[in-house]
């Protein structure tokens, strides 16, 4: 199977070095320099491509993504930052006959944290001792904060019922690959659910078994529906099915 990859900083050369492992022959990569404002996105380049991987930046996924869907190559984006496009983008999706796995994080455990937080916030809802709160870390150089995991994990608590307000923070320091940390505080007791990645990989095998399962399907997707972990709606989103 051929892949196209729409970025190439360090997730992107993750999924290059990782994609003959899952089968992928890498059909090209488009990067800041060839793909500016989504020129590099061509019907010569796409052709007998079904799929693409985009770790880029949110202009560039805004800009990349709606062309590869016009051109019939499903999406396999994580890049984010991008959400205030987010309509366009589904309806981009809408019209073609592709689908897109779309992903804050693409790890096995922070998607089961994502599925816990809303049984958590459930099961608390009615616990009015317990104040919530969110908080991940990350390397120096990212730059969206917080992160799109650590909304994710919030969404996910008041789809499954939080009526209380969430406390959400972020750290930026050093090489933390990324950790995050869903609370509840009572006065006499405290809970957490704590996810930490030790290596980057995990994110790249994660995108590529998301760009294997994507292959032939049509619509909107997260990582919940690769994985078969269930969907839930948050405010604002629709589920995926």
């Amino acid at each position: 199977m051929r892949l196209l990859l729409v970025g190439h900083g360090r997730m992107g050369r993750l999924v290059e070095a990782l994609a003959p492992a899952h089968g992928f022959e890498l059909a090209g990569v488009l990067d800041h320099a060839s793909n500016e404002g989504g020129r590099g996105v061509t019907a010569e380049l796409c052709a007998g491509v079904p799929v693409a991987i985009d770790f880029s930046t949110a202009d560039a996924t805004l800009a990349s993504a709606p062309r590869l869907a016009a051109l019939g190559v499903s999406l396999v984006v994580g890049t984010t930052g991008w959400q205030a496009g987010e309509s366009e983008l589904r309806q981009a999706v809408a019209r073609s006959s592709v689908g897109a796995v779309v992903a804050a994080n693409f790890s096995v455990g922070a998607n089961v944290l994502e599925a816990l937080s809303a049984t958590a916030g459930r099961l608390l809802a009615g616990a009015e001792g317990f104040g919530a709160y969110i908080h991940e870390a990350h390397h120096g150089a990212k730059k969206d904060a917080p992160s799109g995991t650590a909304l994710a994990l919030r969404r996910a608590l008041e789809a499954g019922g939080y009526p209380r307000p969430v406390d959400v923070s972020s750290t930026r320091a050093g090489s933390i690959p990324g950790t995050h940390t869903l609370g509840f505080d009572a006065p006499a007791e405290t809970l957490e659910l704590v996810h930490r990645v030790r290596d980057r990989a995990t994110f790249a095998h994660g995108a590529l078994q998301a760009a294997r399962w994507v292959i032939g399907r049509r619509g909107w997707f997260t990582m919940r529906d690769v994985l078969m972990l269930g969907s839930f709606a948050s405010p604002g989103e629709v589920a995926s099915e």
